[in-house]
């Protein structure tokens, strides 16, 4: 079993609430830009905003990967937008682990404040699909590590 650390620097125990989801198989890129969405959030509101990206209310803005995407008219200050569903939810359960952490720890859940949330590329896993006279295609699927760092407000 691999030990996983954490990109987030300057942890103190006393100040700083974290959690993690690692290797979840989710889009390494829909998965950053949703966390990019949420980071500075306090965590009631970053709870509310990714329920409206799962019933596609609202979109996530698409900032460094954009190029063929759709423009969403309920963004401010970006034209390119999703809503990618899968990643807001395994987020959602990555934030709903450190809302219980925060809880464990004896915080005030109403001012936790997200101060760091991240999407690492984790292992790529190989497989490869048979295709006609004895070839073969890639068909690798690469996993995410979240990383959720909450701080009281």
């Amino acid at each position: 079993m691999p030990l996983f650390g954490y990109s987030f620097k300057g942890y103190d125990p006393l100040l700083h609430i974290r959690a993690s989801g690692r290797e979840i198989d989710t889009s390494p890129k829909a998965t950053r830009e949703v966390c990019k969405a949420i980071d500075g959030m306090l965590l009631a509101d970053a709870k509310a905003y990714l329920e409206g990206v799962k019933e596609k209310r609202l979109a996530v803005p698409f900032r460094r990967y954009k190029r063929g995407g759709a423009h969403r008219s309920n963004i401010n200050g970006f034209h390119a937008g999703a809503f990618p569903v899968k990643a807001a939810s395994k987020v959602l359960d990555v934030l709903n682990n450190l809302e219980a952490n925060s809880d464990f720890k004896g915080r005030d859940i109403d001012r936790m404040r997200i101060i760091h949330a991240a999407a690492i590329r984790g292992r790529q896993v190989r497989s490869y699909t048979p295709r006609a006279q004895g070839r073969s295609s890639p068909s690798f699927n690469t996993l995410v590590h979240i990383e959720l760092v909450a701080t009281e407000s």
